[in-house]
């Protein structure tokens, strides 16, 4: 129920992916079907309109973990994070362009990339990824 009015309100205000952070993104506990994550992001007019969409799932000062859906030909471009961040591949297969190599992650792999690490990303199949990204000292200075 919570989550068809999530949706309904995301649909009025015309808010989707990484936009959508409708509901609670922090809390000293939380779980999360991620199988019916990504079934609501296929749902999304982002996701059919551009084949690409995302939703923060957690949202802490130091820690943030995103769910990325990419259509196959879909693509991240060139970028770098101030922050270690793990990408785990739960369907679908991807490619990550590092400077000095690629590399391939098909379902059910774990690439850890540490901080300022240029790379783009490419999804050679329909493909749905978990992004985890940690900034260590973050909370410190807030």
């Amino acid at each position: 129920m919570v989550e068809a009015q999530r949706k309904i309100s995301q649909e009025k205000e015309g808010r989707t992916g990484h936009e959508s952070l409708a509901g609670h993104l922090t809390a000293p506990l939380m779980a999360f079907n991620l199988e019916k994550e990504i079934t609501q992001l296929h749902e999304e007019e982002a996701w059919l309109r551009t084949g690409r969409n995302s939703k923060t799932l957690v949202k802490q000062p130091d820690f943030r973990i995103v769910l990325i859906e990419l259509q196959k030909g879909g693509h991240i471009e060139e970028h770098s994070a101030d922050a270690r961040i793990s990408i785990y591949t739960l369907s679908g297969h991807v490619r990550l362009q590092l400077p000095e190599q690629t590399i391939d992650l098909p379902s059910g792999h774990l690439l850890v990339i540490d901080r300022a690490l240029e790379h783009d990303l490419e999804a050679l199949e329909d493909s749905a990824i978990l992004l985890t990204i940690s900034w260590p000292h973050a909370a410190e200075s807030e």
